[in-house]
């Protein structure tokens, strides 16, 4: 099975939808944060969205790419494609209320040893065209060759590398069957590879797999917490690779291996483990603001 990377630079159909309060709660639900910026809604400031919401607002183009763009990849080629990278810029976090355009594009295809790694460039705006989020969100198409030499690797920011050393702590997470599917559940992202044993064992998964957001966003929780004090509007930037399964009936280590603090952001280095101790989630970083919004 075969791509090419001729489809790097189509431009998608615009996709529109509303930022509610429901989502928010739901959102942070789905991936065990209680934190009260998400919940209660009798903050004077108003909630605001976790950041990884913003993958659950893309998710309905990537379900329904061919409803936004031709991108000519056969349909089975899709089915095996696996979240892989994600770099998410915020501009503003989103609240209730938010009325979100996006219209993206193909940024990048590149050919790796795994199969082949696409790239979608997803930009939002707001109802006055200010921005809000920037998402570039990769997919690995296990087992499907690029035909040719890949383009748009320039795209791509190289991840950064945290220096050796023991990490600065680290936190154990688990994973139960359960949560699987309460993530797709409240986050609103079906994908069969996460809830269907037999769709999974057909792909050639020994199992379902948690999904790599949720396991990044669960990271993102303890971040928040032990190093922004709780206040996740310091973020404006997240990046990782999703490098190893995470299976349910399992348990992950967070691991913070540097903190940068800097002006006018500072950083966090981090990855997390699954229960094989290889990465399930390599290079992650958080960019953060000195002061935060709230």
């Amino acid at each position: 099975m075969q791509v090419t990377s001729d489809v790097v630079g189509i431009k998608f159909k615009p996709y529109r939808t509303e930022i509610t309060q429901r989502m928010i709660n739901n959102y942070a639900a789905a991936v065990f944060d209680s934190n009260p910026v998400y919940l209660d809604d009798r903050r004077k400031e108003g909630l605001i969205a976790p950041p990884t919401l913003a993958a659950a607002v893309t998710w309905p183009i990537i379900a329904n790419i061919y409803d936004y763009a031709d991108l000519g990849f056969p349909p089975e080629a899709l089915f095996r494609i696996v979240h892989y990278s994600e770099r998410l810029l915020i501009h503003r976090h989103l609240v209730p209320g938010d009325r979100i355009t996006i219209e993206g594009e193909v940024a990048a295809v590149i050919p790796e040893k795994r199969g082949t790694h696409v790239v979608f460039k997803l930009p939002a705006v707001d109802r006055k065209g200010e921005p809000l989020f920037t998402e570039y969100v990769g997919g690995m198409m296990r087992g499907v060759e690029c035909a040719d030499k890949g383009r748009g690797a320039e795209n791509i920011p190289a991840l950064p590398r945290a220096q050796k050393g023991e990490p600065l702590w680290e936190v154990s997470i688990p994973v139960r069957r359960e949560d699987c599917y309460i993530y797709e559940g409240c986050a609103d992202v079906p994908f069969p590879i996460h809830t269907s044993p037999a769709f999974a064992e057909s792909v050639g998964l020994p199992d379902i797999i948690y999904f790599g957001i949720a396991t990044l966003a669960r990271a993102i929780s303890e971040l928040v917490n032990r190093d922004l004090e709780g206040d996740p509007s310091k973020i404006c930037e997240l990046s990782c690779l999703f490098r190893g399964m995470v299976l349910p009936e399992s348990v992950v280590r967070v691991q913070l291996l540097q903190k940068e603090e800097a002006e006018p952001c500072g950083r966090l280095l981090f990855r997390v483990l699954n229960k094989d101790g290889k990465e399930a989630v390599s290079g992650g970083q958080l960019l953060f603001r000195s002061a935060g919004q709230l």
